[in-house]
């Protein structure tokens, strides 16, 4: 007897379909989450040690970054480097971060320690100030091989007309795995957007409040966005 072979191949895609279905509940969606991150950063120029100094410079970045609903310490940072100072508009950077990650940037804690190299350009327009950063890690985070990542970031801060201490600031950095380890895939790691308002204490001491959005892409599971509170306060001297 002969089956009909409309209806067998009708049979397997039915069986096909319904095969699937686990597969497509068992897909992560993408993760989301709100999350407040503080930053302080303080720079300046050795040139109050010596004379001899005044084209070399200091950075100290301190961050926390609370996650889970901003219920607890998701990530720490340290980041401590020296520079040196180009001309009036540019600088090169040398450093090294902590940076001690916990849930949800993880499932298992792990301390990350980084070498940092970066190119710092600012400058100012008939738009307000602009600065351009371009930075290289070399990660390590307990795998063999260690993992290299390239940053880039565009900032604009517009100084509003009626209130000059005050100003719109923009900006995007975006991140790009440059090799493949253990946890880290080659390709876009992630992006940041920001946008909030900066407030001038004075000519040394700048604070900006707003809103960033982070996606990170994932290799093995839900790619994240954390929707962000982010305050960060600035030391220049």
């Amino acid at each position: 007897m002969h089956s009909n072979p409309m209806q067998f191949h009708r049979s397997r895609a039915i069986a096909l379909a319904l095969a699937l279905i686990p597969a497509a509940a068992r897909a992560d969606p993408t993760a989301e989450d709100f999350q407040t991150w503080a930053a302080i950063t303080a720079t300046g120029t050795l040139g109050v040690l010596s004379p001899a100094l005044q084209s070399f410079r200091y950075w100290m970045e301190g961050q926390g970054r609370f996650g889970n609903d901003t219920s607890s310490l998701s990530q720490g940072m340290v980041r401590p480097g020296l520079g040196y100072a180009l001309n009036s508009n540019a600088s090169l950077w040398l450093g090294y971060a902590y940076a001690p990650t916990m849930e949800p940037f993880t499932t298992d804690s792990f301390n990350e320690q980084r070498l940092w190299q970066q190119f710092l350009w600012t400058d100012k327009s008939a738009l307000g100030n602009y600065s351009s950063r371009t930075r290289f890690e070399e990660r390590f985070i307990g795998q063999p091989d260690t993992a290299y990542r390239f940053r880039q970031m565009f900032k604009l801060a517009y100084p509003l007309p009626f209130a000059q201490d005050f100003s719109l600031v923009g900006w995007d950095e975006v991140f790009v795995n440059l090799n493949n380890t253990g946890t880290v895939h080659a390709g876009l790691d992630q992006n940041r957007l920001f946008a909030g308002l900066g407030y001038n204490f004075d000519e040394h001491i700048r604070t900006e409040l707003g809103y960033m959005n982070q996606y990170i892409q994932k290799s093995e599971a839900a790619d994240r966005i954390s929707h962000i509170l982010s305050l960060s306060l600035f030391l220049n001297y």
